[in-house]
């Protein structure tokens, strides 16, 4: 009995029990295996690794050309700055911030196209049907472009008006919505400082048209108002003689761009007549010309005896100001009522008192 049971206990007589022989087996059956498939793992991985370095480098030469070429332009802006030329192109820091903010778009760009590109050739590698992902990331995209349209809006607006150059830092611009001068250009907000000090934050989706101040050259006009009897040359003659004089001295012979002209009378009334003065001048310094040129003129004016006038008309000298109360009207007899008119205006007479009875 005790034999019978440990013959029952032997696991070399179990039938389910895995033998020797079974295990051999196995372990030759996963060397073949792995024989077999060592060589497309050993393919894969290489070609993994090479998609990896080849897209890191790439990814690395790529950022530092456009890194490069952003210095390069803002070396060039730093050497034109302070000439004749650099007056006319925009400003060292106007060049800086446009080339940084093109310059981050373009990496980001690259990053994402290369990194991207590398990933779908890695999921590529490994079989994987890219038709399924490619289908979901667009529906992905088209949603998330949907829930953020106005991101996106303010971005792509952003992009087109650095590449365009439609304004800098420096600029006084009219954005519609707020004015001022740019003191930081972003690819989503644009920062103006307006007259008072205050910041501005415009979104760049939200500008619908804009007006650049200090691109090209600005005009400052000037309306001269004198009396309809002094002589036109006379007035002509010293308003050509301030202009030449103006543009003949520092600092405004840089900052008129042509000379001070006299475009004749703008309006002709019977107290007056406006004789119209206008200038090109340098960007963003039309408001100081204008100043400037009604100060010499008043001066001018002065010495000729030329008289300037507007607003209230002056009286004429020697002859008393009327009486404010003069066009009034006296008050009227009706107003008292206990005037004679006011009696006989009245519709029934005030009745009499009764007599006085005497005592029998």
């Amino acid at each position: 009995m005790f034999l019978s049971v440990l013959s029952a206990a032997d696991p070399v007589d179990d039938p389910t029990a895995p033998s020797l022989q079974d295990a051999q087996e196995s372990a030759n059956n996963a060397a073949s295996w792995v024989e077999q498939n060592w060589s497309t793992w050993l393919g894969i991985g290489l070609r993994v690794l090479l998609i990896v370095v080849i897209a890191g480098v790439l990814r690395v030469v790529i950022r530092r050309a456009i890194t490069k070429l952003i210095d390069r332009m803002n070396r060039t802006a730093q050497a034109v700055d302070g000439t004749a030329l650099g007056g006319l192109l925009v400003n060292v820091e106007r060049r800086r911030q446009r080339s940084q903010a093109i310059g981050s778009v373009m990496r980001s760009v690259a990053s994402f196209l290369i990194m991207g590109t590398a990933g779908l050739m890695i999921l590529g590698t490994f079989e994987i049907n890219l038709a399924p992902l490619l289908a979901s990331a667009g529906v992905a995209g088209v949603a998330i472009g949907f829930g953020a349209r106005n991101l996106v809006t303010d971005f792509l607006s952003g992009v087109f008006m650095i590449l365009e150059d439609q304004y800098g830092v420096g600029d006084s611009v009219d954005a519609g919505v707020a004015s001022g001068e740019v003191i930081e250009v972003g690819l989503r907000v644009t920062k103006l400082r307006g007259d008072n000090g205050e910041i501005w934050y415009v979104r760049n989706g939200e500008v619908k048209r804009i007006g650049n101040l200090s691109q090209g050259w600005a005009t400052a006009g000037v309306d001269v108002t004198v009396r309809p009897e002094e002589d036109l040359e006379k007035v002509k003659t010293t308003l050509d003689a301030v202009g030449e004089t103006m543009s003949k001295e520092e600092p405004w012979n840089e900052r008129l761009w042509g000379p001070v002209e006299v475009l004749g009378l703008d309006s002709v009334l019977l107290e007056s007549m406006v004789v119209r003065v206008s200038a090109k001048t340098m960007p963003g310094k039309a408001l100081s010309v204008e100043r400037e040129l009604r100060w010499r003129i008043k001066q001018a004016f002065d010495a000729a005896g030329i008289r300037i006038v507007g607003g209230i008309p002056a009286q004429p000298e020697g002859e008393a100001a009327s009486d404010p109360t003069a066009g009034m009207a006296p008050p009227s007899a009706y107003a008292n009522t206990s005037s004679p008119q006011s009696e006989a205006a009245t519709p029934l007479a005030p009745s009499a008192a009764p007599p006085a009875r005497t005592p029998k």
